[in-house]
């Protein structure tokens, strides 16, 4: 990931190195990178990257949740999750928009359900969803 979409992010407002860890609850307003080891619980409205030498374990609730690095929990994000191609995630998603680069890893369950805390109307199976795509096409 090149500086400029970082930068895209919003201000870094906080950056743990290589080499730190912190165990504990973090809540913040901007982006926060972590490339160090971080344990416990991730409260913020805007921007959490993992870089590629940070490892997470624990609870996210952000609204943009960057992964190039490891990450073990579960993930609630309120725009999107995006796992680049060194990112691994093991742990449950739920956001509305979810992004996996080629060589990124994701295992664990995903819920893709538009806004956060809103269930979409309607789970189809795919002969479903091709029938409601057929029958919408005017004729």
């Amino acid at each position: 990931m090149s500086f400029k979409k970082e930068q895209s992010q919003g201000h870094i407002r906080a950056f743990l190195g290589e080499g730190t860890e912190f165990e504990g609850i973090l809540s913040f307003d901007g982006t926060v990178r972590v490339d160090g080891r971080f344990k416990g619980e991730v409260n913020t409205t805007d921007c959490l990257i993992i870089g590629e030498t940070g490892v997470v374990e624990g609870e996210i609730n952000a609204g943009h949740f960057i992964v190039m690095g490891t990450f073990s929990g579960n993930i609630k994000a309120l725009r999107k999750v995006e796992v680049l191609s060194t990112g691994k995630i093991t742990g449950d998603v739920v956001s509305p928009a979810l992004v996996v680069q080629e060589g990124g890893h994701l295992d664990g369950k995903i819920v893709m359900n538009g806004i956060l805390g809103q269930q979409s109307g309607k789970v189809l199976n795919l002969v479903e969803a091709r029938q409601d795509v057929i029958s919408a096409k005017p004729h």
